[in-house]
């Protein structure tokens, strides 16, 4: 596991005790693309479930997840695909 995904996990598991939390490093499929770079992580895909979504809108969660990921997403974090669920939605 890459030192971006434990960063990604560990920001986001302190902030909102996520039920469920899937990190996917999808940088190799944007190899050429802007932001990427030979080592990867650059690009993920995040599937995050936490009651701290319930009641929140769709954009209000994503900016959440982002607010939590400033730090890298101004860095190295070039793109994040974000689904933020609360607990019970598909």
């Amino acid at each position: 596991m890459g030192s971006m995904i434990q960063t990604i996990r560990f920001k986001l598991t302190e902030a909102l005790a996520p039920t469920r939390l899937e990190v996917v490093d999808d940088s190799a499929r944007h190899g050429g693309h802007a932001g990427a770079r030979p080592g990867g992580e650059t690009h993920f895909n995040l599937v995050i479930e936490s009651a701290s979504f319930e009641g929140l809108s769709k954009i209000a969660r994503q900016r959440r997840v982002y607010g939590i990921l400033s730090e890298e997403l101004a860095g190295s974090l070039h793109a994040l695909s974000v689904k933020a669920l609360a607990p019970g939605e598909g």
